[in-house]
Order: C-alpha cells, then structure tokens, then sequence
C-alpha cells in the first residue's frame, strides 16, 4: 500500500534552514507528481510547493517563494523541502501527499522559535 514517510522537521531559530525529507512507496513514484503541505495549529492544511514528474516543474505558494525550493530523486523515490530564511510562521506540522492518493503520513513538526 501507498507509505509516506516524512523527516527532517526540528526547532530552528528565525532565518534559519531546514531540509525536509519524504520517502515514498506503494506506487511508482516517477510517474506521480509531489506536493508538500503544512498545518499549523488551529488552521487549515495549506499547500506549499508541488513537484511535476514532467521536466521537474514547480510550483510554490506565494508565502514560500523565493525561500523553499521542492526537488525529488526518481531513483530514492523521495521528495525534498529544503527551507530557507525560515520565518515563525512557518511553524507547522509539514506533510507530502503524492495527488490521487489518499494516504498522509505523520507529518514532520517544524517549529521556527528563537
């Protein structure tokens, strides 16, 4: 069955940098396209950034352009965050979902605290 796993998250002070992490399984991962979202206590999950399996595409919501940049490796079967120039509010539980799925997994907790 279709397993995401996601690591990485931690306490970071503001303007700091953290690589996320998510390894996939259950499907074939090359032909999917990736998404991470984040929720934050109290609010919605949100969508953060997507991953085509076409060319690499990219897309980012407006609160993260310019800091996070989304990559994937076909051969790991896994999809990367790495977060730059973090702002507190970005403290949330983040989390890779592969569209047409209906599986999440934990999540993994970013808090961005001095």
């Amino acid at each position: 069955q279709v397993q995401l796993v996601e690591s990485g998250g931690g306490l970071v002070q503001p303007g700091g940098s953290l690589r996320l992490s998510c390894a996939a399984s259950g499907f074939t991962f090359g032909d999917y396209a990736m998404k991470w979202y984040r929720q934050a206590p109290g609010k919605e999950r949100e969508w953060v950034a997507t991953i085509y399996s076409i060319a690499n595409n990219r897309q980012y919501a407006d609160f993260v352009k310019g800091r996070f940049t989304i990559s994937r490796d076909n051969a790991k079967n896994t999809v990367s965050l790495q977060m730059n120039s973090l702002k507190p509010e970005d403290t949330a539980v983040y989390l890779c979902n592969a569209p047409g799925f209906g599986t999440w997994g934990q999540g993994t907790q970013v808090t961005v605290s001095s």
